[in-house]
């Protein structure tokens, strides 16, 4: 999917919602438990739930590779699911890559063309070579991880050098070199507040994946006053467990399609 299509499902559907699927089987409705394909059934039924109310889906690989080969075709079948019965959702795979360049290259392969997502999450560290394999796949994307939402974050992302330029704000002015803003976004998360502001002087036209709004603690209108884009929006944000864990009980579907329906009206109002 290209940068414009995406923007005409945020304008059309007022949302700029992603949902993640990080189904865990040990936090699936007891009425589910035990049956074959449960993982599959729970992400079937979440996403007919919450499909009117976002533009996008992000299934986290680490879920279903827990679950070996039954996880694997979970994942499979649920990807095919919502690229059969709704094709205009954005599809990422979390899977949070970056190795050498011949294994990136074969990553990239696995992802854009086996299990034929939009976009995949990708770890900056070892450089240039490690992401450019990702790069070429016409209207695929790199979400490249630039300022997360978890404490660690702290550890490395924020040091600065002897200019006083932050680790994330050069792993996003370089990467920028390697992509344009139609084939690259940056993950920031959500829980970093005004420090959008930075981001969007060093990535003043890219579209941001904002984990880390609902169960994390990140502030959606924090994030759209300092980091949206007037012509565009420029931002997926993104929530799990808030919207997919909203009920254990059976009406767990229903409970979801309320709090999605929640945020979606909230940024139908911050669209404005």
């Amino acid at each position: 999917m290209n940068r414009a299509k995406l923007v005409e499902n945020i304008r059309r559907k007022r949302s700029f919602l992603c949902v993640g699927l990080d189904t865990d089987v040990q936090k699936l409705p007891k009425h589910l438990i035990g049956k074959e394909d449960a993982v599959f059934e729970f992400n079937k039924a979440i996403v007919d739930a919450t499909a009117p109310y976002c533009v996008a889906y992000k299934p986290n690989l680490a879920f279903y590779e827990a679950e070996g080969v039954a996880g694997q075709i979970a994942l499979e079948k649920t990807i095919a699911y919502i690229k059969k019965n709704y094709p205009d959702q954005f599809i990422i795979a979390d899977a949070k890559r970056g190795d050498i360049g011949n294994t990136s290259k074969l990553y990239a392969r696995s992802f854009f063309e086996y299990l034929d997502v939009d976009a995949v999450t990708v770890a900056p560290y070892m450089g240039q070579d490690s992401v450019t394999p990702f790069l070429g796949y016409p209207e695929r994307w790199v979400v490249l991880l630039a300022l997360t939402s978890n404490k660690g974050s702290h550890d490395f992302q924020l040091t600065e050098d002897r200019d006083g330029q932050r680790l994330f704000e050069k792993v996003i002015t370089t990467a920028r070199t390697w992509a344009s803003s139609e084939e690259m976004m940056f993950v920031v998360g959500a829980t970093q507040g005004s420090m959008f502001a930075d981001i969007r002087r060093v990535a003043p036209d890219s579209f941001l994946l904002v984990p880390g709004v609902g169960a994390q603690g990140g502030s959606l209108e924090e994030v759209c006053r300092y980091g949206m884009l007037k012509n565009d929006c420029g931002l997926l944000v993104n929530s799990s467990r808030g919207i997919i864990y909203a009920s254990s009980g059976e009406d767990f579907a229903e409970a979801a399609a309320a709090e999605a329906s929640k945020l979606q009206k909230q940024m139908d109002a911050l669209l404005d």
